[in-house]
């Protein structure tokens, strides 16, 4: 494959390509807004939306970058994971009104990685005043946005996706340095249409990656 130069990216050494792979797209949409809406200061507090292949990202990422990360989800089963093993502060179910009550007004900012249509009020009353809602997820449905809890609390909501070729080296560079990677299955070619029905049901934590070339088979024609 031929490509302009402005256009490739340096994949770092200690970064394997089925690794780096899901970075190009997961991983720059997380990061980009992190970095550019400067949600990367140690000292804020930042939320986490769903915990799928976008989701897990961003709690490494915004973990690596020192801030205080809390997972919000409707899964209570991946407390354990989004704690013990990505590194989350705290995990929020968020059909649980006791926990969301107790959370009111906490959060600097919060990134919502789902790609469903749910209800943004709840997320908007866990913001501090002057907090921000960024979206990463991308619904077939619109979501609905209630103006005065904007009003009242002077809040923003805003949205990013994918990013530029610097903003990505430099994503590269950093999960690179700070050991930020996916979690990944590897599959092989002839795979495909099986890890297309495990994506119908949501079974894969929490990026499928294709062997290509390991396991396609050149032609014999």
């Amino acid at each position: 494959m031929v490509a302009d130069e402005h256009f490739v990216v340096l994949i770092p050494d200690n970064l394997p390509l089925d690794v780096a792979a899901p970075l190009l797209c997961a991983g720059i949409s997380v990061y980009g807004p992190l970095r550019y809406y400067g949600l990367d200061i140690p000292s804020l507090h930042i939320g986490v939306v769903g915990l799928g292949g976008l989701g897990h990202l961003a709690v490494r990422f915004a973990k690596a970058m020192g801030t205080k990360v809390t997972v919000i989800s409707t899964s209570p089963n991946k407390k354990k994971e989004a704690m013990e093993i990505l590194g989350a502060d705290s995990f929020l179910v968020n059909r649980d009104q006791d926990q969301l009550q107790a959370a009111m007004g906490t959060m600097d900012s919060i990134l919502d990685t789902v790609s469903a249509k749910h209800p943004l009020l709840p997320l908007l009353e866990l913001l501090k005043k002057h907090g921000k809602l960024f979206l990463v997820g991308a619904p077939t449905q619109a979501h609905e946005l209630p103006a005065f809890p904007l009003l009242g609390g002077r809040k923003l909501v805003g949205g990013s996706v994918i990013g530029g070729m610097k903003e990505t080296e430099e994503m590269l560079d950093f999960a690179a340095k700070h050991n930020v990677k996916p979690k990944i299955e590897v599959v092989a070619i002839d795979y495909v249409n099986t890890t297309i029905h495990g994506l119908e049901k949501t079974n894969v934590k929490y990026r499928f990656v294709i062997d290509i070339e390991n396991t396609l088979k050149p032609s014999s024609n």
